[in-house]
């Protein structure tokens, strides 16, 4: 169903509970709740979710397990999709959403052992970092919407020197030059993801550092729900006060 959802195909929920009626002598309602169950596990691993099945916790071991394997086999090319999208260039402005609180997130050192193996094994910040094609196309989805805005703002002469600066200086510690309707510099660096809004991402020691630089410029950009209907959020140094920084990596050399 979730990959019929993702490519627009059609389909009816309530003939697929009868067929799993029909498998496993399980009740409608227990069935519904085991798609919940499944959903909640796909928004730790930053999947795509089927509409209607509102994420449900309290799943149980088995679950986890069999989602894992499930990933095993299949892999998640067919639920992390990168969208195919057209006319990118005349794309309406996107509306900034209020970010999330810190106190929202979630803590998976907090739940069961099997649920850390599978979320650790299965890393939705290393995986987005990897797909380089979605995150090139969230960059030009937010290029184009800054563009948007500020025509909508009625400064269509900022709205032409706004830059994709990744595309000539991956290094810079961020994606796209931009600029606020009043002429003062936005430095955005985009984060895109097919998960949720609290999916978590990697970001790097360069962009940290222009964060605290440059606070005043630099806007973290959380584009989500890619897949589906694209969503964003900005967040505003000092970073520390809207996500949990906690570094993974140590640089090791043979000399000082």
């Amino acid at each position: 169903m979730l990959k019929m959802e993702l490519v627009g195909e059609g389909y009816v929920k309530s003939h697929h509970n009868a067929a799993l009626r029909e498998m496993i002598g399980r009740s409608a309602g227990s069935i519904e709740y085991k798609h919940q169950n499944i959903s909640a596990v796909l928004r730790l691993l930053g999947h795509p979710w089927i509409d209607g099945y509102k994420p449900a916790e309290n799943f149980q071991n088995a679950l986890i397990d069999g989602v894992g394997r499930y990933l095993d086999i299949k892999g998640d090319g067919d639920i992390q999709r990168v969208p195919e999208i057209s006319a990118l260039a005349d794309a309406p402005a996107l509306f900034l959403e209020t970010p999330p609180i810190l106190q929202e997130a979630f803590d998976i050192e907090k739940e069961p052992d099997a649920l850390k193996r599978l979320v650790r094994k299965f890393d939705p910040a290393q995986r987005d970092a990897r797909n380089r094609e979605l995150g090139e196309l969230g960059e030009e989805r937010i290029f184009y919407s800054e563009q948007a805005r500020l025509k909508e703002a009625g400064r269509s002469d900022l709205s032409r020197k706004v830059e994709w600066v990744s595309q000539v200086d991956d290094g810079a510690g961020f994606d796209i030059r931009s600029f606020s309707a009043d002429g003062s510099e936005r430095l955005l660096e985009v984060k895109t993801t097919n998960g949720y809004r609290m999916t978590p991402f990697y970001l790097t020691e360069n962009e940290r550092l222009l964060s605290t630089e440059r606070p005043d410029e630099f806007r973290l950009v959380r584009l989500y729900d890619f897949q589906k209907s694209p969503r964003v959020f900005e967040l505003t140094p000092p970073l520390e006060e809207s996500v949990m920084l906690r570094p993974i990596n140590y640089r090791a050399s043979f000399s000082g």
